[in-house]
């Protein structure tokens, strides 16, 4: 009997799979079938949600594992390109933005504001709506609308920018770990909270600055959008008026309230649909499928994107973050390919190993020699980040990206309290020479060996700065005097001279086509996406145990993604200052 269940369960198990395996077979060739849809359609933008620079292509990404719902997570780069389409096509009515909670970054809302406002130019209508609360970043895309309302009981959260940071060092001696820092820049504030209990005042200093430009942006588009002097924005913000609906009516920063048949019966009444007639609402997801009409060859020169997005890591990375092998390689590929003209690298990355970051760079070097690189820089291009960005021949950048942290550190944890005192654990060592064990979590560095790492880490910066003071046209000093560290906002690297001009990612690419001397070009996209099984293969080994530990912590869910991050990471790092929120 105990045989014949447990033989049973195998049997069962097998089918199951395959079972699956067919079912998310037909899911992954039904999201390659073209897609029509009716006329007098409302294309549907959900802000508030996760938007990734580029799409995955995964039909599992759509699943949560828990509650076993569809979750459709369009990327910036099919949003854009959707929007455009949707401008050309009769079809398509309008828009109706729905605002959710969820960031997706400063920049990001800011290229897809840009993108709206394009789309305007059509004649057709764009309608902002909010069930629950309208957060900032969905509000500042919502300023391309033609109106912004909200449910008569939600709010609408406008307050102001504010970054928090959290400091463990109170939490490790508790516990008998102490981190050794290695570090040059004074304003390198990654180690900062391993340190202090509180903000330096060099760190507190660029922290002001730079979500203070980005602050000083938003209240100026809101301002010009919606016709209300910046004074009084400010003022709105500062007395929290968005918690009462009715005062920011008045005020014009929304145009009202609204329940949602009456938001249906706005929409009918602007695409011209019949009192009661049900509305053709179309997702990005299915409108990514819908053919472009009239599409003109383009021929065979072609312009590269490529999509870096995550923590540097050495090694092949595994699609969530860039390894510097497999982007070194990447790279050295579309400078060998003929076809390709030009490259576009869109970085949205705040740093990681500084010896992955070289490779890249030098990689990106080479192929600017030969054809044009133009960086696209999405919400953040710090530290590691701005380091493969350095060698491009044109650097773009949003107001609001976060950009520069040129500067680099080592961390080192001593556990010896830990083990010994804590945990009762000792250990020995036999040694062939005066540091074979160096550097070693059971002991505290000696003096020799800090000096030889800070040697090591100042060879490094030296390097970074460098790099970056070939790659801009300025003297090594003055990348000095702009570095030790210090996180500029989009703004302010322009006018210091870390980026050439603003604009998105079809900004870069149309100024990537005017480097290489192209008017007929046709785009690709890099690196390749996964196969559907290899896809499905990583989602059930990796991606689906984060996504259940993310619903099952919560808001906590970052500290262990951060502690992951953080493992998985090794020798000197070139990464900007802590995981920053900024809301």
């Amino acid at each position: 009997m105990l045989l014949a269940v447990i033989a049973g369960i195998i049997v069962t198990s097998i089918l199951f799979f395959v079972i699956m395996l067919s079912v998310f077979s037909g899911m992954a060739a039904a999201g390659k079938k073209p897609a029509a849809i009716s006329e007098k359609s409302v294309l549907v933008i959900k802000t508030g949600a996760m938007i990734p620079d580029r799409s995955t292509g995964n039909p599992l990404s759509t699943i949560d594992p828990l509650t076993m719902s569809f979750t459709q997570t369009p990327g910036l780069n099919e949003m854009l390109k959707n929007l455009k389409k949707a401008a050309e096509d009769e079809k398509v009515s309008g828009i109706l933005i729905e605002n959710g909670i969820m960031p997706s970054g400063w920049a990001t809302a800011d290229e897809l504001r840009t993108a709206l406002n394009e789309f305007r130019k059509s004649g057709k209508f764009v309608y902002s709506y909010s069930d629950y609360m309208l957060m900032q970043e969905s509000y500042f895309i919502s300023t391309a609308a033609d109106a912004i309302w909200i449910n008569p009981t939600s709010m609408f959260d406008f307050k102001g920018l504010a970054a928090e940071v959290t400091f463990y060092k109170e939490a490790l001696e508790k516990l008998g770990v102490e981190m050794q820092v290695i570090r040059h820049g004074k304003f390198k504030g990654a180690v900062e909270p391993y340190m202090l209990d509180r903000l330096s005042d060099e760190n507190r200093m660029q922290i002001t600055g730079y979500i203070g430009s980005i602050w000083e942006h938003v209240v100026k588009v809101i301002s010009e959008s919606r016709g209300v002097p910046v004074e009084r924005v400010m003022s709105l913000a500062d007395s929290l008026a968005g918690y009462d609906p009715v005062l920011m009516t008045d005020a014009g920063l929304i145009d009202g309230t609204l329940y949602r048949d009456q938001l249906e019966d706005s929409i009918r009444a602007a695409a011209g649909i019949d009192e009661g007639k049900k509305i053709n609402y179309v997702s990005m997801s299915k409108y990514t499928k819908v053919p472009v009409k009239h599409a003109s060859s383009a021929g065979k020169d072609k312009i590269a994107v490529l999509f870096a997005e995550g923590s540097i890591d050495m090694g092949e990375g595994d699609g969530s973050n860039i390894g510097g092998t497999m982007y070194a390689e990447e790279i050295r590929k579309l400078r060998l390919d003929s076809t390709v003209k030009a490259v576009v690298f869109r970085v949205n990355s705040r740093g990681g190993n500084a010896i992955a970051s070289d490779q890249i760079w030098r990689e990106v070097e080479l192929t600017d020699r030969v054809k044009p690189v133009v960086v696209s820089m999405g919400n953040y291009a710090a530290s590691g980040g701005y380091y493969i960005s350095a060698a491009a021949r044109k650097i773009m950048a949003s107001p609001v990206t976060i950009t520069g942290s040129i500067g680099v550190f080592g961390l080192i944890p001593n556990a010896q309290n830990l083990l010994n005192k804590k945990l009762g654990i000792t250990s020995d060592v036999v040694r062939t020479n005066a540091h074979s064990d160096s550097p070693s979590l059971t002991r505290p560095l000696n003096t020799y060996e800090k000096e030889a790492l800070q040697e090591n880490v100042e060879r490094t910066y030296s390097t970074f700065t460098g790099i970056v003071a070939e790659g801009r046209g300025m003297r090594q000093e003055a990348v000095d005097s702009i570095g030790q560290g210090h996180v500029w906002s989009g703004a302010d690297a322009l006018e210091i001279g870390l980026v050439d001009q603003f604009g998105g990612l079809n900004d870069a690419i149309r100024e990537a086509a005017a480097l290489a001397g192209l008017e007929e070009y046709r785009t690709i996209e890099k690196p390749e996406a996964y196969d559907f099984y290899t896809k499905l293969m990583k989602q059930l080994m990796g991606d689906m145990t984060e996504r259940a530990v993310i619903r099952e912590l919560g808001d906590a869910s970052g500290y262990y993604l951060r502690l992951k991050e953080i493992m998985s990471s090794g020798g000197i790092m070139a990464i900007m200052p802590y995981h920053l929120e900024i809301r």
